[in-house]
């Protein structure tokens, strides 16, 4: 089964809440308006009360993902709503990515950007809010929706969301309903197919740039690498740099938090952590090439994350982790360039670009450094 993604049921708990607030009969499901589409997805819901004397109201659900691996699985959601009476008539205004009529709340367990405080909340999911809460809302009223995800700072640990500067809990930044299966053969062959489309179009100039995830695409945006350039690949890293080679690519921009783009420099072209890590080892490897003292190779190989080891090298080592990330960058072009020569023989250009889990770009490769250059771009190291 193909579930939905987090804001899916973050919405689905939340209009149940509105309607029995309202006065409505609790349903067991909800019909989901997705934005931009004339079709609706129905999505259960667990069960919905009236609170603190009909002031508020609380709805539960539980995601149901579709992957027996995926992290939300199984995940339970709560949505707290208040309506308050509002005075007088006024153009809607937005402030923080929401309409003055909705107060969104990220509740416990709800990711927050570190920076900011704001909630870590996609496009998509804001907008889903919008269109399926708002004709609900009665007249002279605006609405409060408060999410708590009572497990979402633990399972937050087990994330990368501090690499993103998240933290505190999961973030809601789905991009559509349905799942992607980052892992699944089904998600490869929807990448390919999307790659030949580009590489087929007549503005293609054969430049590329692969992201893994959300967060990789965003601060590629951010950064300035040009939209129509990017491509998100999930974890098939491997089958798509051939394909990208087969396809006329020229060159070939991976960029990507170091914690994934680690593995390809230790011949690891399938990222996802349930099928292979190693990236500790991987890193030690790195230290041992870079003839690092044996004090801070053994400080390594002791690390419960690659993170932390470089975080502990970072405060008193900056001369061996500036060497370790120039390695790294360049294993990365290296082995990705071989991995497309086990299969054919090709021209391409595959350069490296990495960033740390402050969102820090942190170092290139050489070819990764003569893309970049080229966009005109700088790179802060």
């Amino acid at each position: 089964m193909i579930g939905f993604t987090l804001p899916v049921w973050v919405v689905a708990a939340a209009m149940s809440a509105t309607k029995t607030l309202i006065g409505n009969k609790f349903q067991d499901n909800e019909l989901i308006n997705l934005p931009n589409k004339e079709e609706s997805i129905r999505v259960p819901i667990s069960s919905s009360a009236l609170l603190d004397n009909g002031e508020r109201s609380l709805a539960v659900c539980h995601c149901q993902s579709g992957l027996s691996l995926d992290i939300t699985r199984g995940l339970v959601v709560w949505a707290y709503i208040q309506l308050n009476k509002v005075t007088g008539h006024s153009e809607t205004k937005v402030e923080n990515g929401f309409p003055d009529w909705l107060d969104f709340c990220a509740g416990y367990g709800v990711g927050k950007f570190k920076s900011s405080g704001q909630p870590c909340i996609s496009d998509f999911a804001r907008d889903l809010l919008c269109i399926n809460l708002y004709p609900l809302l009665p007249k002279g009223y605006s609405i409060k929706v408060e999410i708590v995800l009572p497990e979402g700072k633990d399972l937050a640990l087990k994330t990368s969301n501090q690499a993103f500067g998240v933290v505190d809990g999961l973030s809601l930044i789905g991009t559509q309903a349905d799942v992607q299966i980052s892992a699944s053969p089904e998600q490869l062959k929807h990448c390919i197919e999307i790659l030949k489309h580009r590489c087929s179009e007549s503005t293609f100039d054969g430049c590329l740039t692969f992201v893994i995830g959300e967060n990789g695409m965003d601060l590629a945006l951010k950064y300035g690498l040009p939209a129509k350039q990017i491509l998100k690949t999930g974890n098939w890293l491997g089958p798509l740099l051939v394909a990208a080679a087969e396809n006329g690519v020229k060159k070939l921009l991976l960029f990507g938090y170091h914690g994934k783009l680690i593995k390809l420099s230790g011949s690891i072209f399938h990222t996802h952590h349930h099928l292979a890590d190693g990236r500790l080892e991987i890193l030690t490897s790195l230290a041992v090439r870079e003839r690092i003292s044996f004090d801070l190779i053994e400080l390594i190989s002791k690390s419960t994350s690659v993170e932390n080891a470089l975080l502990a090298l970072e405060s008193n080592h900056s001369d061996a982790v500036a060497l370790i990330w120039g390695r790294m960058a360049k294993e990365i072009e290296i082995k990705s360039r071989n991995y497309v020569n086990r299969y054919l023989t090709s021209s391409i250009e595959i350069g490296s670009v990495l960033f740390d889990r402050k969102r820090q770009i942190r170092w290139a490769g050489l070819q990764g450094l003569k893309q970049i250059n080229s966009l005109g771009l700088i790179l802060k190291s």
